[in-house]
C-alpha cells in the first residue's frame, strides 16, 4: 500500500499510546461509519473499550466486515433508552466518553424530525446524564458537526464562537446537542472536575459507508453499477476530510481534556486545511478519475430541501492549543477511499490504512 505524505502543517501532535493503553473507554456509536473507525484506532492505541450503540443500519456494514464485537466489550443499546445507557455505563465504569451516537443524516431528518431531535438531543441528555451518575467518568468528547452553526452565507470558515443555529432538522438538533453539552457541563461537571467538551467535523470520507443520501457512498454505489450519480447541488462547497482526520482530533481532545478538564472544555472545530474544500462536483470528478468512471454525475431533476450553498471550517484553536492538523490532501483521501472499496479483505484495508496513518502522524 502507498504510504501517506504528509501536506498540511508542520510537526502535528499524535494519539499517546501510552496514555490510552489499558484506559476505559466508552464508545456510543460504535457500529457506526465512524465509529468503526474509532474502535480500530483505539484498538491500535491498546484501549479497553466497550460499545454502546444500535445494531448497524446498513447491509454490507464497516462494522460487520471488521469483526467489531471483536474489538471491544459489544452492547446493543438506543441512547434514546435512558435506562439502558445508565445501565451500560455504570456496568461499564469508562474513564472516558466519546459520544458519536446520533441520526447522523439531513435527508433523513426531513423525514422523521421528532426522531432526529430525540437521538440528538435527548440522547445526548441520556449520555451526559448517566456519566453525571458514574463517578469513574472524568473526560467526555461530545461529536457534533459542523452544520451546528447558523450558517450566514460567509466564505471565510466559521469559528467555535460564531452563533449556533441549523435550518434543517439534523443541523438544528446538533446546535441543540451542543446547548445540552454546555448545559451540563456548567450545571453538573464543572462542579465534579470532570471534563466536557464538543467536537465539530467537517464531512468525512473514507471506506466502510454504505449511507444512503451521502455523497461518497451513493457514489460508488452509481459507478460500479455503471451509472452517473444524481447530484441536487454540485456547486455547493463543503470541508472534505478522511474520516482518520477528525478521529485522531477527538483522541488529542481526551488526552488534553483529561490533563486539564477546564482550560479544554470547550467547543472545537476539526476541518481540513483551507485549499483542500471543495464543490461536489470536485469532488465527484476527481473521484471519478481515481475510480475510472467516465460518466461520473448529472444534476438531479426537481425540487429539493434546503442545503446550505457554502460551509467552511476554521480549526485554528485545534492547530494551536492541541497540535491537531489536517494531514492529507483531498486527492489522497479520495484515493484511499477508493482503494478501500476495491479491497478485497476489507477488515485488512482498514488496518493498513489506520496503521499507516498512525505512522505518519507519529513521524
Amino acid at each position: 500500500m502507498e504510504k501517506l505524505a504528509l501536506t498540511y502543517g508542520s510537526h502535528p501532535a499524535a494519539p499517546d499510546p501510552a496514555f490510552w493503553a489499558g484506559r476505559r473507554v466508552l464508545v456510543t456509536g460504535h457500529t457506526g461509519f465512524k465509529g468503526s473507525w474509532l474502535l480500530v484506532l483505539l484498538d491500535l492505541l491498546g484501549a479497553r473499550v466497550t460499545g454502546l450503540a444500535l445494531e448497524p443500519d446498513t447491509d454490507p456494514s464497516m462494522f460487520t466486515l471488521i469483526k467489531g464485537a471483536s474489538l471491544c466489550d459489544h452492547h446493543i443499546a438506543d441512547i434514546r433508552d435512558g435506562d439502558a445507557v445508565a445501565a451500560i455505563v455504570a456496568r461499564a465504569q469508562p474513564d472516558i466518553v466519546l459520544h458519536l451516537a446520533a441520526q447522523p443524516l439531513v435527508r433523513l431528518s426531513y423525514a422523521d424530525p421528532i426522531g432526529t431531535f430525540a437521538s440528538n438531543v435527548m440522547g445526548t441528555a441520556h449520555v451526559l446524564e448517566a456519566c453525571r451518575n458514574t463517578p469513574s467518568v472524568r473526560t467526555i468528547i461530545s461529536v457534533t458537526t459542523d452544520k451546528c452553526y447558523a450558517n450566514d452565507g460567509r466564505v471565510e470558515g466559521y469559528r467555535e464562537d460564531a452563533p449556533l443555529g441549523g435550518h434543517d432538522p439534523y443541523s438544528n438538533s446538533k446546535a441543540c446537542a451542543e446547548l445540552v453539552s454546555a448545559c451540563w457541563r456548567d450545571s453538573f461537571f464543572a462542579a465534579q472536575s470532570v471534563g466536557l467538551a464538543t467536537a465539530r467535523a467537517g464531512n468525512v470520507i473514507g471506506g466502510g459507508d454504505w449511507s444512503a443520501d451521502r455523497l461518497v457512498p451513493d457514489a460508488i454505489r452509481a459507478f460500479s453499477a455503471g451509472r452517473p450519480l444524481q447530484i441536487r447541488n454540485p456547486d455547493a462547497v463543503r470541508p472534505w476530510q478522511h474520516v482518520l482526520e477528525p478521529l485522531t482530533g477527538y483522541l488529542l481532545l481526551a488526552e488534553q481534556l483529561a490533563r486539564d478538564p477546564v482550560r479544554f472544555a470547550r467547543g472545537w472545530n476539526f476541518g481540513p486545511a483551507p485549499a483542500h474544500m471543495a464543490s461536489v462536483r470536485d469532488v465527484i470528478d476527481r473521484l471519478a478519475d481515481q475510480w475510472g468512471a467516465t460518466h461520473p454525475w448529472e444534476r438531479q431533476p426537481g425540487d429539493h430541501p434546503h442545503e446550505a450553498a457554502m460551509l467552511t471550517l476554521d480549526s485554528t484553536a485545534a492547530a494551536d492549543a492541541l497540535g491537531w492538523r489536517s494531514r492529507l490532501s483531498l486527492e489522497r483521501a479520495l484515493a484511499m477511499t477508493a482503494d478501500w472499496y476495491r479491497a478485497d479483505d476489507k477488515r485488512r484495508a482498514t488496518r493498513a490504512q489506520a496503521d499507516d496513518f498512525i505512522a505518519l502522524v507519529s513521524a
